[in-house]
């Protein structure tokens, strides 16, 4: 069944435009607390966080509305990591963990995420579920049964352990200077706390949020500030965080960033050399050819998803696996914890650099990237690829060309008419060239 209101992370959009609104907002706390509030014949129980947008504290009083309305009980968390959540749900024994929040998304957008009592990402089963009680009339428990609201004020430090629980309790970080951007999000507080209890002189920026200023020009997908910060103290690294703190990319001592698929190898490789890596690591199509060519050094296979945190979570429980990610710097850590963590997958790497005695950028060089192109080809409405004989034609002549020195993807967007055409290879020039003749060969099919 094709979805209504959920995306491949929950519901997200513009604040006031579409469902992105308190009235919807109110009734989805009323649909989720009928499908997921129920515990026999106590009271349900959800917790509810959300990161540093303005427009959570609207949408925290709407949820709470909906929930009480249903007669589930509700802890409030206040700003919290999206993964903290999910913790905090296993931990107080909730039947749901909700997360306000649009992750590396600027201040004017915001969304719903949802977590089930074991900490992970709802199925589609229960997404459809959900979805089937929005589309009812919503009605209001008797007022004996109805919903209570409490604070939960001891939830960051409760986090916090837990980030330092994932790493030995030998391992400390006494003589690194780090610098953590924190995007003006939700691990304001929590993530500078982490490093320095664990004996890190730190430094950060993107620790002022003022609800318009999460993710503006800082953080994961805008590592420049980190960069310069790094470099101006001379710090061994930094580490960046995105507004909901679920992905994380680092900067090496010379200012060089470490994307996601330089952060799996080294967190990998590690634990190859630990004798605690079993089974493949599962990345999605975008990752790297360098990041699977590296792994297979060590005798790892890579499995790729489609993209989407949800999509390699699933193959990875399929497979029964326990690391993946994504080359934004959404990295999963199953041995660790139940979901994407910026944080603990940071804590993971400082690990290595720990127990190997080398520097961020030693460990990084381990795995060369490959050069990548990406090309957007705007269409006038969505197609089907595989329809195109001269399309399958041109990508048989790429493919034969690179044979295994790179390799080539064409992918239609989910969410707008664009194919996606991304040609990888060792040799940058002939890269581009081949992916820019590619999207000439998608206008031609497509456009006329």
């Amino acid at each position: 069944m094709t979805r209504k209101y959920f995306g491949t992370d929950g519901i997200r959009g513009r604040v006031g435009e579409g469902i992105i609104n308190p009235e919807f907002v109110m009734k989805l706390g009323w649909a989720v607390g009928r499908v997921l509030g129920c515990n026999g014949s106590d009271q349900g129980k959800v917790i509810i966080g959300k990161d540093t947008r303005i427009s959570g504290y609207m949408f925290e009083s709407a949820l709470e509305a909906g929930f009480s309305a249903a007669g589930v009980d509700i802890s409030l968390l206040g700003p919290m990591p999206t993964p903290a959540i999910a913790y905090l749900t296993r931990t107080l024994r909730a039947q749901a963990g909700i997360v306000i929040s649009a992750s590396h998304n600027p201040h004017q957008d915001n969304g719903i995420k949802f977590f089930s009592g074991d900490g992970t990402k709802l199925s589609d089963k229960l997404e459809l579920a959900i979805e089937s009680e929005l589309d009812k009339p919503m009605q209001c428990v008797d007022s004996a049964r109805l919903g209570k609201a409490e604070r939960v004020e001891d939830a960051a430090g409760r986090y916090i352990e837990f980030c330092k629980a994932s790493v030995p309790f030998n391992m400390t970080l006494n003589h690194l200077k780090i610098v953590v951007d924190c995007a003006h999000g939700a691990t304001y507080y929590v993530a500078p706390n982490v490093f320095e209890e664990l004996g890190a002189e730190v430094y950060t920026i993107g620790t002022e949020p003022n609800g318009l200023n999460i993710n503006d020009n800082c953080g994961s997908t805008r590592p420049e500030a980190l960069q310069d910060k790094v470099l101006q103290v001379n710090a061994d690294l930094g580490i960046g965080l995105d507004g909901d703190g679920d992905r994380v990319i680092m900067v090496d001592h010379k200012g060089e960033v470490v994307d996601g698929d330089e952060l799996l190898y080294i967190i990998a490789r590690s634990r190859v050399e630990e004798e605690k890596m079993n089974g493949a690591v599962v990345g999605t199509v975008m990752s790297n050819l360098g990041l699977e060519k590296a792994l297979q050094l060590d005798g790892i296979a890579l499995k790729r998803a489609k993209v989407g945190d949800r999509y390699v979570m699933e193959m990875l429980q399929k497979g029964g696996w326990v690391l993946g990610g994504e080359s934004s710097g959404h990295i999963i850590c199953l041995d660790r914890t139940t979901t994407g963590d910026g944080i603990i997958s940071a804590l993971q790497v400082l690990h290595a650099m720990f127990r190997s005695q080398r520097s961020l950028h030693e460990l990084k060089n381990g795995m060369t990237k490959y050069p990548q192109c990406l090309v957007n080809v705007r269409i006038k409405k969505k197609v089907d690829i595989t329809s195109s004989t001269l399309l399958n034609d041109a990508v048989k002549q790429v493919e034969l060309q690179l044979k295994d020195r790179g390799r080539v993807l064409l992918r239609p967007s989910g969410t707008e008419p664009l194919i996606r055409v991304m040609v990888e290879g060792n040799d940058k020039s002939e890269v581009e060239l081949l992916a820019n003749n590619l999207a000439s060969v998608v206008k031609e099919a497509f456009l006329r």
